[in-house]
């Protein structure tokens, strides 16, 4: 199709998504970014987000916490250290995740740990929105 671009996702022990995709959305280092086809050539630090791959029959949705993305004009490739499909997550635990992380800042025993608590936090944010779109 006219203004498509081969997309790859790969996590560590699957291939995520393979496939010509109209747009793709994600959160790196430097903010929020759209691809489209003919994009400059780039890598960028991946961090964790919502993530929207836009098709020729619509979107799908998922949550990516970690990872790599390199952009050629014609092609994206992304290396997820942690990603999921909206309808992949279990809202419930991923609400229970939440309140375990809000719990942890709350005692702020050690800067390690309310870093840790900080990142959990903001992974589980990011589940719960990712799991709202698919319903």
């Amino acid at each position: 199709m006219e203004n498509e671009f081969d997309l790859k996702i790969i996590a560590p022990k699957r291939i995520v998504y393979e496939g010509k995709v109209k747009m793709v959305e994600l959160t790196t280092s430097e903010g929020k970014i759209g691809i489209y086809q003919k994009h400059i050539p780039l890598t960028a630090v991946i961090f964790p987000g919502i993530f929207v791959i836009t098709e020729e029959k619509g979107k799908k949705y998922g949550a990516i916490h970690d990872g790599f993305l390199e952009i050629l004009p014609w092609k994206v490739t992304i290396l997820a250290e942690q990603i999921e499909w909206s309808w992949e997550i279990d809202l419930e635990r991923a609400r229970e995740a939440k309140r375990r992380a809000q719990e942890q800042l709350l005692r702020q025993e050690t800067q390690t740990s309310v870093q840790e608590a900080e990142m959990a936090l903001t992974r589980a944010l990011v589940r719960i929105e990712a799991a709202e779109k698919n319903r």
